[in-house]
């Protein structure tokens, strides 16, 4: 077991570290290229519009094939895409050769979680994922600082070839370590080749994924599009840090989240043993980044990387509705809605980046400083987190109104 979740752990740590990496790389790519803010938004967030394309035809082929296949085959992809990223000379190079990249690495956190989905029990399966996303954030924590002190030495495009040669390493751990299928759990089966009882449409349909869409959509999606690019702009752009200490100010935020990671595995199998469920701790969770979101917007430039920071601690509440979505079906189709989940998850991260980045120009556009931009655009972006909490209050109460009329517990429910 140890094994296996330290090769799927690799293959994760770089595609987040990828993943991140542009925040740090951000003055880089606008001095060699003259990148706007909507260009890097467009840049960054092509790795999470590549990722999500992927999600759905993703679903099937981890419920059909199983992890350790698919992730090889994705892995190979990213390997030779981190080759071409490093060749482009063009923003629409970047863009496109980025994109490939999300295609590739769009199984190093799904896989992991279908097969922890059918061999663990259902509070080991919420333990394995804070572990699996504090390894996420070792590799969004090693964009930071260590890809500033490395670019002297390799630059951009070499850095990126570094990162391909790595993920090929990370192919031949699973290769070895990670087993071709799951065991069976809960009562449930391992996967065949035979169909799954539920599709996409009640997946999607599905009470529970409706209440939680919205939620996936901004908060979850916002809090990665904040932590992987717009953190960084925000220090240089508002605060006024250099490249130093903006590669500091993001390397508190990543390693803050780390730790947070680390104690919500620790945390969640004692919570649920004790009856605490995850969807409970998020209703009086969600607020409270909202709250602090408000701050940082009034504060401006005095907003400094420690409250981003404990922004993004009081936002992790949200990744505990990862686990909690597969768990509302059985294990043959944990691959179709943890990828259905993601699939709104990565669409909202690429909404939010670009829409950032596109808001920030428009109103500079309009004559605004860069300082007055940031927070107009983040004061928008707040809104909608609020919209979404509020979607997630009033789905919470007409579920629990359904129930108390005697309605069947939502996962025996396959019609919905």
């Amino acid at each position: 077991m140890v094994a296996m979740f330290l090769s799927f752990a690799l293959a994760y740590f770089l595609s987040t570290m990828v993943r991140a990496v542009t925040a740090t790389l951000a003055p880089e790519f606008s001095r060699e290229l003259g990148l706007s803010a909507g260009d890097l938004g467009l840049l960054s967030g092509a790795y999470f519009l590549g990722f999500s394309l992927t999600q759905l035809p993703l679903g099937k082929a981890l419920d059909r094939f199983g992890s350790k296949a698919v992730v090889l085959s994705f892995l190979s992809v990213a390997a030779l895409a981190c080759w071409w990223f490093s060749r482009a000379q063009s923003l629409t190079g970047l863009v496109v050769s980025r994109a490939v990249i999300g295609v590739g690495v769009s199984a190093c956190l799904m896989a992991p979680l279908t097969l922890y989905r059918q061999r663990l029990p259902p509070h080991e399966q919420l333990r394995a994922n804070a572990w699996m996303l504090m390894t996420g954030s070792l590799g969004m924590l090693a964009s930071t600082l260590p890809v500033h002190w490395l670019l002297p030495h390799l630059g951009w495009r070499g850095l990126f070839v570094a990162i391909g040669v790595a993920v090929a390493l990370s192919m031949l751990a699973i290769a070895i370590w990670v087993p071709a299928r799951g065991a069976p759990t809960d009562g449930g089966v391992a996967p065949t080749h035979a169909a799954p009882t539920l599709g996409y449409a009640q997946i999607l349909a599905h009470p529970r994924f409706v209440q939680l869409l919205p939620v996936a959509f901004f908060m979850y999606g916002g809090m990665v599009a904040v932590q992987a690019l717009w953190a960084g702009p925000w220090l240089s752009q508002v605060t006024g840090h250099d490249a130093a200490a903006t590669a500091q100010g993001l390397f508190v935020i990543n390693l803050t989240m780390l730790v947070t990671f680390f104690l919500w595995g620790l945390a969640m199998p004692r919570l649920a043993r004790r009856g605490t469920d995850a969807m409970t701790i998020m209703q009086w969770g969600l607020g409270l980044p909202l709250l602090m979101l408000a701050a940082i917007v009034a504060l401006g430039e005095g907003a400094t990387a420690w409250m981003w920071a404990v922004w993004c601690v009081l936002s992790s509440v949200v990744t505990l509705s990862q686990p909690r979505i597969a768990q509302e079906f059985p294990p043959q189709v944990a691959g179709r809605a943890l990828s259905a989940y993601n699939l709104v998850l990565f669409v909202g991260i690429f909404a939010v980046q670009w829409g950032l980045g596109m808001a920030i120009d428009y109103f500079v556009g309009l004559g605004w400083t860069r300082i007055a931009s940031f927070r107009a655009a983040m004061g928008g972006f707040g809104v909608l987190c609020a919209v979404s909490y509020a979607w997630y209050l009033w789905r919470a109460s007409s579920i629990t109104r359904a129930l108390s009329r005697g309605a069947a517990p939502l996962h025996h429910r396959p019609n919905n």
